[in-house]
């Protein structure tokens, strides 16, 4: 499969890094960056500059890693190529007109807006019980200070004097995906699987306790009430990102690039 990666930071570094070690059948084909990036650790990959640069017939799968703002011009781009589309940054989605752009734009192209599960499980538990009326879909992100350092939550708690667990935000996902856009991935993710933006509930908390990222959901409804918990290894390179990131994008591309899908 001909793969193109829009971005070059740790998360889609750290991706490449796990295909090329498992042999996956997958050829990087190039990598995406914006005008006026840093290409010293670029590989030897044909790199394109903005999503304009993407021809078409150039890749079967583009995924994007570049953050929210790469998300809806790259989609468009790589549906005009013939290609489906992965996105990361799920947080773009959560305004409903770049959504709607882009599945029309996939459906025009008959090809396909793939949403990779990031760093949270339990998204097939949560499709499958919002068939039945859900009452309540709730998800509790908790990470330790140095993950939640260099976004909003510094403006809202003492990271470095906080001494126990800290519940700094409640609010819908659609609010808390505008405010943490990094963070907000998976939310918008349990969002758009369950009961929507607006009645989701999130709950932002740092644990000075805890060393990795933990993500709680907690679902009411007609079919049962669930309750799923991760605790996942943060990134080495990068502590806003979990390892598990990565590996769900692994674990998609090589399931998009094979002949059997479990």
């Amino acid at each position: 499969m001909r793969l193109v990666m829009v971005g070059w930071g740790s998360l889609a570094r750290r991706t490449i890094t796990l295909l090329q070690e498992r042999n996956a059948q997958v050829d990087l084909v190039a990598i995406g960056l914006r005008e006026g990036a840093n290409r010293a650790a670029v590989p030897g990959t044909r790199v394109l500059i903005g999503a304009e640069a993407l021809e078409r017939g150039l890749a079967d799968l583009v995924v994007e890693a570049a953050g929210a703002t790469a998300v809806e011009p790259w989609g468009q781009a790589a549906f005009a190529a013939g290609a489906d589309f992965a996105p990361i940054s799920v947080s773009a989605l959560a305004d409903e007109a770049t959504r709607d752009r882009l599945t029309a734009a996939a459906d025009l192209a008959n090809r396909r807006l793939l949403i990779p599960n990031g760093a949270i499980g339990g998204i097939d538990i949560l499709r499958a019980a919002a068939l039945l009326p859900l009452t309540r879909v709730e998800h509790i992100v908790t990470k330790p200070p140095a993950a939640w350092k260099g976004t909003p939550a510094e403006r809202m708690v003492d990271l470095d004097s906080v001494r126990t667990p800290h519940e700094f935000m409640v609010a819908s996902a659609r609010v808390a995906a505008a405010t943490f856009p990094q963070n907000g991935n998976a939310t918008v993710t349990t969002a758009l699987a369950g009961i929507g933006l607006d009645r989701t509930l999130v709950r932002l908390v740092v644990d000075p306790t805890v060393t990795a990222n933990r993500h709680t959901l907690r679902i009411e409804g007609a079919a049962g009430t669930y309750e799923i918990c991760l605790s996942n290894r943060a990134m080495a390179t990068n502590p806003k990102s979990s390892e598990m990131t990565a590996l769900s994008l692994v674990t998609l591309i090589e399931r998009e690039a094979g002949s059997f899908r479990a």
